[in-house]
């Protein structure tokens, strides 16, 4: 499954918190944070850390340490449709609410 990159829309356009969420593609993008209810925004970006091309079935190029230290946070969704952290700041565990 592949991972999407998000980022809160604050209301000063300044960049929000910057998050990562493991999703099937079939999957709607969120609207809001999991958590907090903060509108999000799915950040449209190449596959790429420090420079480097990423082979997205290469898990050692993007590993949860080297997301951690480049400040991301990571959720992997469950079978239970929750959202744990597997790396970053963030809290522990998310749910998705669908509408």
């Amino acid at each position: 499954m592949p991972t999407y990159v998000y980022e809160v829309i604050l209301e000063d356009d300044e960049q929000g918190q910057v998050f990562e969420v493991t999703q099937k593609m079939s999957d709607p993008p969120l609207t809001e944070h999991p958590v907090t209810g903060q509108p999000v925004r799915r950040i449209i970006q190449a596959p790429s850390i420090g420079g480097k091309h990423i082979d997205i079935g290469n898990t050692k190029n993007i590993s949860d340490d080297k997301l951690g230290k480049l400040g991301f946070t990571k959720y992997v969704k469950t079978d239970t449709g929750k959202y744990e952290k597997t790396v970053g700041t963030g809290p522990q565990k998310i749910h998705h609410k669908r509408d």
